[in-house]
């Protein structure tokens, strides 16, 4: 099937032809000569832009600026306008009315060439590179902007041409391809019929105004920026338009585009708010009020509601929240937080019309805090109502707080999203659970390192459990990630209840009680108090692999606002790991490692003070120290300090210098002596030690619980 080329094709293949170069016999390049074949080729031309009805849309749609500049000047030729006379010195209301509207319309294409020249442009992508394609690209791109500098240089006058049409009470006529084909013929025809008022297409004067008031607002507008009193002019034209719009309606020869026109009106009410108090304030008005005073809370309260009801364009939105951020890079460190919450409504919109999250919220979103989860969660719950919205748009929100929570290493945070009544609403049971799972595989060590948060209470729990069975699961849990789970349920429907105290089996030493209980946030307080109790319980019945979990929940958690607990903690696992290896590799006779070795020592030597400590630490650490020979250090190294204020290492220090080098029998007296008198220090305050089968001294393998306290009397 042959294809028949468009009409603007056409057009350019015809001015082509007639702005042909010729090449004389001498290899001269001439320019196109002036003879009837030419003048038919620009005429067949200008007649296809009167079958278009002259609509400068399609023609600039489909033509370069220079092919348009060619027919344009071509209709300024043959409708009489004298080539070099400026047409701010022509009186329109005194030429034919094909002359007047002729020299319109090449005004109106003059200042709307400027206005899209200076919006940006995405560049074509090239193709094979070809030289002759490349020069003929670079020859039309020189071509194009030699025109756009004389239009730019022309601008106040075709300004002034477009104003003066304004004052024009009569219709004017637009060439049609019967005028034109009258043109060609004598000159008595031509200046009969095509300049009489019946000649070619009526353009009324509405028609005409309208038009010239759109262009004329889109050039005041465009140079706005620099004259601020052009926004002025800009808003009275497009409200003019409107006028004029709304008075024509439906016109063959006046195509406005509305939506654009609205988004011009909306920005000039915004740039050059009027006087009319009348007259109602819009969104965009609003939004930009709120970024001249700096009421940021109102901004971020219209975004949140154009997320319930969108009306904002995205591109809009997107540009305020460009701003916000240019301004918070120039040092307004009060801006980042509003940034993050107008990303937050753009991005949940983004997700409710399926397009993807932009890369700013992941960097606004890279270090995630409480008040940053429960800003979202809000957005979340006030731009999808779960009753009425479709399946498809539920599935795209549960979607995303399920990636949220993939990509949220602390799990404090985690369980603020998932025990949201929209995240509850929206995942089934079998989903939540199928996502708990994951994070365990991804996460086997609980991440609880953050500053306990002030308030939890504002976290609904889940209707199908009641306070009793989620009591009984907290005290049979061993795992601490479940552990925290349960106390935020609970916490999320109660407020009053101390659930540290829920089992008489939890037992923390006095020393440490009165640090934990007086942590200010109920919930972070129940949560350490009672994985150390656990903890504590499981050493007791030596699951030790237990222990070290809660221990290492525990420690995570108070390192970030309690710098004596992390001490404390420290102290603790440093006692368990003790037990750990006289339970297991010690029973081979395996030394330790040196690693614990040396920590054992640090606790002995350290200095910190304010630290709460338990005596049986020091205890197991001297024990442990002689169990394994350390006599050197036990002898020559320990602190004096420590030997003074603590019985149990002044006994190990003794019984190591006894092993290591036993006094003559002068001396022998002496040393029996102090060890009796620490002994019985040691005895008339604690339970009594054994000496093993092994002959090493073992405080920890052979202590006897059921042995009574040996009072001294006894002992002397």
């Amino acid at each position: 099937i042959k294809k028949y080329p468009s009409p603007v094709q056409l057009i350019v293949q015809f001015l082509e032809q007639a702005s042909k170069p010729l090449v004389n016999e001498q290899n001269q390049v001439q320019p196109p000569p002036d003879n009837k074949r030419n003048r038919i080729l620009k005429l067949l031309a200008l007649k296809v832009a009167a079958h278009l009805k002259w609509d400068l849309d399609i023609l600039e749609k489909s033509l370069s600026v220079p092919v348009l500049n060619m027919l344009l000047n071509e209709l300024l030729c043959i409708s009489k306008v004298p080539p070099g006379t400026k047409h701010v010195d022509v009186d329109l209301a005194s030429v034919p009315p094909t002359t007047a509207m002729a020299i319109l319309l090449y005004n109106r294409w003059a200042i709307r060439t400027i206005v899209k020249s200076s919006f940006p442009v995405k560049q074509a992508k090239p193709g094979p590179p070809q030289l002759n394609v490349m020069n003929q690209v670079q020859q039309e791109k020189e071509v194009t902007e030699n025109i756009l500098k004389v239009l730019k240089e022309q601008a106040d006058d075709s300004i002034l041409v477009l104003e003066g049409a304004l004052k024009l009470n009569k219709d004017l006529y637009i060439h049609t391809i019967r005028t034109l084909d009258l043109l060609a013929m004598e000159p008595g025809m031509v200046n009969g019929e095509t300049e009489s008022s019946a000649a070619g297409f009526i353009i009324s004067s509405e028609e005409m105004q309208c038009q010239v008031c759109y262009d004329l607002g889109a050039i005041y507008f465009q140079q706005g920026s620099m004259n601020f009193e052009l926004y002025v002019n800009a808003r009275e034209k497009f409200f003019r338009t409107k006028e004029l719009i709304s008075k024509i309606g439906s016109s063959l020869h006046c195509i406005i585009d509305e939506r654009r026109l609205a988004g011009y009106c909306q920005a000039c009410g915004v740039l050059a708010p009027s006087d009319n108090t009348s007259s109602p304030s819009t969104p965009y008005s609003q939004i930009h009020s709120c970024l001249r005073s700096g009421n940021y809370q109102e901004l971020v309260k219209i975004f949140l509601e154009d997320n319930q009801t969108p009306t904002l364009p995205v591109q809009f939105k997107q540009s305020v929240l460009r701003e916000l951020s240019q301004k918070a890079q120039q040092g307004d460190a009060v801006l980042d937080e509003i940034c993050f919450k107008v990303c937050a409504c753009n991005s949940v919109c983004d997700v409710m019309h399926g397009r993807p999250v932009g890369v700013q919220f992941s960097q606004l979103f890279l270090r995630p805090t409480k008040e940053k989860i429960d800003f979202l969660l809000e957005v979340c719950s006030k731009s999808l109502q779960v009753e009425t919205a479709s399946e498809s748009s539920k599935r795209k929100m549960a979607y995303f707080l399920k990636n949220l929570c993939l990509g949220l290493e602390d799990l404090q945070l985690v369980f603020m999203i998932s025990s949201h009544e929209l995240f509850m609403a929206l995942l089934k049971d079998d989903e939540r659970k199928l996502l708990i799972d994951q994070m365990r595989k991804r996460s086997p060590r609980v991440n609880l390192g953050t500053k306990p948060i002030t308030s939890f209470y504002d976290i609904p729990a889940s209707a199908s459990v009641n306070i009793g069975q989620l009591e009984h699961q907290l005290i049979l849990s061993v795992d601490p990630w479940r552990i925290r789970q349960i106390l935020i349920e609970l916490h999320g429907m109660t407020a009053e209840r101390q659930f540290w105290t829920v089992s008489n089996k939890w037992e923390v030493p006095n020393v440490y009680g009165n640090v934990i209980l007086g942590i200010k946030d109920s919930l972070t307080r129940d949560l350490v108090y009672i994985l150390m109790a656990k903890g504590l319980h499981c050493i007791t019945v030596k699951d030790f692999v237990h222990a070290k979990q809660l221990f290492a929940a525990c420690l995570e958690l108070v390192t970030e606002f309690s710098p004596k607990l992390r001490q404390v903690m420290l102290n603790e696992m440093l006692l368990l790991d003790i037990y750990t290896h006289e339970a297991g590799a010690g029973l081979s006779g395996e030394r330790p490692p040196s690693d614990l070795i040396s920590r054992v020592r640090g606790y002995l030597e350290m200095r910190v003070p304010d630290i709460p400590l338990r005596q049986v630490v020091a205890e197991e650490c001297a024990a442990f120290l002689l169990n394994w020979r350390e006599n050197e250090y036990l002898t020559m190294q320990v602190p004096l300090s420590l030997v003074q204020n603590n019985p149990y290492v002044k006994l190990g220090q003794l019984l190591a210098a006894t092993c290591k080098d036993l006094p003559g029998p002068k001396e022998s007296r002496r040393a029996a002596k102090d060890l009796w008198e620490v002994v019985v220090q040691i005895c008339s305050v604690s339970n009594q030690h054994k000496r093993g089968n092994d002959g090493r001294v073992s405080l920890i393998k052979h202590r006897e619980s059921t042995l009574g306290i040996m009072y001294r009397h006894v002992l002397e």
